[in-house]
């Protein structure tokens, strides 16, 4: 287990290496310049130029990547070049809030998704699964913005159940953020749902066509025992992978629906870094979300080899 855990910490480090290189440089690749976007168009060229020297932007490449990524793995993401404070200022509570909508998110689809591809699983080829096999892959080809306008308008504004904003008021308790995340949530259960359900449903035929199912059926258990103790377990092996993988989309790829909802979290942060050229804001972002994903995937894989030891084995070798 543990050379297990190393060998997965080690691709994960050269991951974020990666990461942070292509970060870094495809920023620098943007058109405009940083100085000019502070000061405005009709700003002198000399201060530009000085703002330019100032912020180090016109020092070599390596040099200010070797700068920033040192800083970034001391704990320090910089200052904004927009709003010349830290940045963390704005990450940690931006960060927060994509967190909670996707806990929201998560904690609906990811059994939802389940349970419609253990039923359309244990009923293959019949109206059941048909349907829910159906609804997941329209729902997953339904863009964001497609849903999400629809469930403003249906929800929020002719039958008035939910508000129509995900900015709750401040000071506001845990059960009335929640109320106003339920809206926002519904369009990405939406396209998750196809995902998740189809894996599931896929790994559920294979281990009810398995042969330890059939040895389990032979020695007399019960239908649900069979299902609980030997399907479900080996079943659901492949959903984790998927469940992990939609973890980074949860957290950094919400600018659709953050936009639509007027929700201030990381997604329509890093959009509004990219338009105003604030390059170590938008690093610091998209740096972020490749650690929360690869902390997701390391723990799918950990969560994965306790399922199936099989991995651990294979990998060890």
């Amino acid at each position: 287990m543990n050379r297990f855990l190393a060998r997965r910490l080690a691709y994960s480090f050269v991951t974020l290496f990666v990461l942070s290189l292509l970060v870094f440089f495809l920023g620098q690749i943007l058109p405009g310049n940083v100085a000019r976007a502070i000061l405005g168009p009709f700003a002198d060229q000399q201060a530009v130029d000085a703002l330019n020297h100032q912020l180090g932007v016109d020092r070599p490449l390596f040099v200010q990547y070797g700068t920033w990524i040192w800083h970034f793995v001391q704990g320090d993401m910089g200052q904004s070049y927009i709003y010349r404070t830290p940045i963390a200022d704005f990450v940690v509570p931006a960060l927060s809030h994509s967190l909670k909508l996707a806990a929201v998110a998560f904690l609906v689809v990811v059994p939802l998704g389940i349970f419609g591809g253990v039923v359309a699983a244990l009923n293959v080829n019949r109206p059941t699964d048909r349907i829910i096999s159906l609804a997941g892959l329209s729902a997953a080809a339904m863009p964001e913005f497609v849903t999400g306008i629809l469930g403003i308008l249906v929800l929020g504004v002719w039958l008035g159940w939910l508000p129509i904003s995900a900015a709750w008021p401040d000071g506001a308790g845990a059960l009335t953020q929640l109320y106003h995340l339920i809206l926002p949530a519904i369009p990405l259960v939406l396209v998750l749902f196809g995902y998740i359900a189809r894996m599931a449903r896929a790994g559920m035929i294979e281990a009810l066509d398995s042969d330890y199912t059939r040895t389990a059926v032979l020695k007399g258990l019960r239908w649900r025992q069979v299902i609980w103790r030997h399907v479900l377990r080996n079943a659901l092996l492949p959903t984790i992978t998927v469940v992990a993988t939609q973890t980074g989309y949860l957290i950094g790829g919400l600018l659709v629906v953050e936009t639509l909802f007027r929700y201030q979290g990381i997604g329509s942060l890093i959009f509004n870094a990219a338009r105003a050229k604030d390059f170590p804001m938008l690093q610091a972002c998209v740096l972020i979300i490749g650690i929360a994903y690869a902390v997701a995937t390391l723990l799918a894989d950990v969560f994965y080899s306790l399922l199936n030891p099989r991995i651990r084995m294979e990998e060890s070798q």
